[in-house]
């Protein structure tokens, strides 16, 4: 099968049904391949367009504008600096997210997750390790709006575990264009599809 036929939705699913598809279809794409910017690339246009062909969502008001991955900056390639330019700005560098594979318009660069400058949707579900699932965005205190027509948004941590101590490492967005977008359906299958995700990549 082409890998663009995984994006395609048989007609008549719920969205439970919906759900397992789509991971069921991600689990073929990713198997065989470790590396994170390739399995995320694939993973956020997979739902991209899963969620374009799905009756509930579409391409009209109920449309997901943005899927995409923030990510600890500590997984992307350090720059290249002198010795006194590392020594200046080691200490100065604070935590942050940035900005990984996604479809959609243009987002937000960097998201600060430093303690007590954490701010956003996506700050909130790193840092306290938990998805945030927001049916009206202008409502959330700190909401950082890289669109101003999303309206909705739901936010999934990726959680690795290490040494049996569970960490933060990134999250998975998804946002709406309509008040109140995703429920705790879509919370449960894009909670599964994150640690489909997490566990299929060497970080």
């Amino acid at each position: 099968m082409p890998h663009a036929d995984s994006a395609m939705i048989p007609s008549g699913l719920d969205k439970p049904a919906f759900w397992e598809h789509v991971h069921e279809q991600l689990s073929y794409l990713l198997d065989g391949q470790r590396n994170w910017v390739t399995n995320l690339a694939n993973a956020s246009s997979l739902l991209y367009n899963s969620l374009l062909a799905f009756p509930e969502f579409g391409t009209g008001e109920r449309m997901v504008n943005w899927c995409g991955f923030y990510l600890n900056s500590e997984l992307f390639p350090a720059p290249q600096l002198t010795a006194t330019a590392k020594a200046e700005t080691q200490d100065d560098q604070p935590a942050r997210l940035l900005l990984g594979p996604f479809c959609g318009k243009p987002a937000c660069q960097l998201i600060n997750v430093a303690p007590g400058r954490a701010r956003g949707v996506c700050a909130d579900a790193y840092c306290q390790r938990k998805t945030v699932l927001v049916q009206d965005v202008d409502a959330y205190p700190g909401h950082i709006a890289c669109d101003g027509e999303t309206k909705s948004e739901v936010v999934c941590p990726l959680l690795l575990t290490v040494n049996g101590e569970e960490k933060a490492i990134g999250v998975l967005d998804l946002d709406c264009l309509a008040l109140s977008g995703f429920n705790e359906q879509d919370q449960a299958g894009l909670e599964k599809i994150a640690k489909l995700v997490v566990d299929a990549c060497d970080w």
